[in-house]
């Protein structure tokens, strides 16, 4: 199933990487916000889904290692802290931190942020998405009850009904996962008389019931591997 991850509350976390073995060592001290992308955002930048704000001033994080903190955060993205699923729509503002003139370099503040990701990511209320799918269906009559109440069963949302030459039609969202077998549900309720089109309309919060039974799946899998 694709899934996917995003924040859901913005929290403030600070970051400290430092490694000292033989010779020269690791240092990279990070302060940033991590939460959801803002909306307005999300609208100019569409198809983007990694708003990275530098907020430095002062020099507290010279500028060449900047580019390096944003290429961590966004590389941890394509695994969530709930599941493993992608996340999306994430924000990071760095707004202060620290280096060293010796042991800082740009893999220190990379690992510092993919760190500092998954740490402050457990606090950010992550939450799972699932994909929610457009419905149309195109049915007779007297199989009206059956296909909406069969819809309603699968979570669906009624969006609206109209009728086209001679049937009904039907149209719904509803969440992928709840789809797989309808069109031979569909088929057997209807004689075969009633037909549907889906495609994908966009991603929702899952309901917490059916996130816990992924999550746990997902942790199960892990422990049985």
């Amino acid at each position: 199933m694709a899934y996917k991850e995003a924040f859901n509350a913005s929290i403030l976390h600070r970051e400290v990487l430092k490694k000292q073995t033989g010779g020269r060592g690791k240092f990279a001290d990070i302060q940033f916000e991590l939460g959801p992308a803002d909306e307005e955002w999300l609208k100019e930048n569409e198809g983007k889904h990694f708003q990275f704000v530098n907020d430095i001033f002062g020099g507290s994080i010279p500028k060449e290692f900047i580019p390096a903190i944003s290429k961590g955060f966004e590389s941890c993205m394509t695994t969530g802290v709930l599941a493993g699923y992608p996340m999306t729509n994430m924000k990071v503002r760095v707004f202060d931190g620290s280096y060293h003139d010796v042991d800082s370099d740009a893999m220190s503040f990379e690992l510092c942020a993919k760190s500092g990701y998954r740490e402050a990511g457990r606090k950010a209320k992550p939450i799972l998405l699932e994909p929610i799918m457009k419905v149309e269906v195109l049915t007779p009559d007297q199989y009206m009850g059956d296909v909406t109440g069969d819809l309603n069963r699968r979570r669906g949302i009624l969006e609206g009904m109209d009728s086209r030459n001679n049937l009904q039609v039907i149209k719904a969202k509803v969440p992928l996962k709840e789809m797989f077998g309808y069109v031979t549900e569909l088929r057997s309720m209807s004689s075969g008389r009633a037909t549907s089109t889906m495609e994908f309309s966009h991603y929702a919060p899952a309901p917490n019931n059916i996130a816990e039974e992924v999550i746990a799946k997902v942790k199960g899998k892990k422990v049985n591997a």
